[in-house]
């Protein structure tokens, strides 16, 4: 696993550091304090599989810095660390397109575990904030919910949201519609938006319970 760390704080970024290297015998590390040296790792090591981001460091300024780390390396999977679990903020952390949000008070198993789902493809939504959002479709009348799906979605984020509801991870996504990864992690995070939800299992949920798998 090669993997781009970044956190202005230095005892917690070198102590997952060590968590991830005493678990994986061959993980490779670049670490950094900030969104631009964070960047300049991912620039200068381009077969890094994965990034571990903090959403507070300096460069960050919120969802901004996850949109501009995206753009600019849109086939590398992002995770966001965070001392909060807000469902609002965790929503608007994967419609910046990061791949997952992993509280720093979850345990070096859940943290381990988040990694390991994401790089295969999958979103880590951590499971108090889970808890505390309805997993069925939102407040609004199930025909408005269809009909501003159908007028904001594209067909091809039709296509994409079948499969996700299959349980489709991204790279069998890619795959099966032959389109970038990146592309993908748009495509999801546009349904999201549009289906008023923050994880695939409640997009999935909304888009049958609407109809719009039919």
């Amino acid at each position: 696993m090669k993997l781009i760390l970044a956190d202005d704080h230095t005892l917690f970024r070198n102590g997952l550091a060590l968590l991830l290297k005493a678990h994986s015998t061959d993980c490779e590390i670049w670490e950094g304090d900030g969104l631009e040296a964070a960047l300049a790792e991912a620039q200068a090591h381009p077969d890094a599989n994965i990034a571990l981001l903090d959403l507070h460091m300096p460069g960050m300024e919120g969802v901004q810095g996850i949109r501009r780390f995206v753009e600019l390396n849109p086939a590398l999977p992002l995770i966001i660390l965070t001392g909060a679990d807000d469902p609002q903020q965790i929503q608007d952390v994967l419609a910046a397109g990061a791949s997952g949000f992993i509280p720093k008070s979850s345990t070096p198993a859940v943290m381990l575990s988040a990694i390991q789902l994401v790089l295969s493809g999958g979103t880590y939504i951590p499971p108090q904030a889970l808890s505390t959002t309805s997993t069925t479709a939102p407040s609004r009348a199930v025909s408005n919910i269809r009909e501003h799906a159908q007028t904001q979605l594209t067909e091809r984020q039709m296509q994409v949201l079948r499969l996700l509801a299959e349980g489709k991870p991204n790279k069998a996504i890619c795959r099966e519609l032959d389109i970038e990864e990146g592309t993908v992690k748009a495509h999801i995070a546009t349904i999201f938006r549009v289906l008023d939800v923050v994880n695939r299992t409640q997009a999935a949920t909304v888009a049958r319970e609407t109809g719009l798998l039919d």
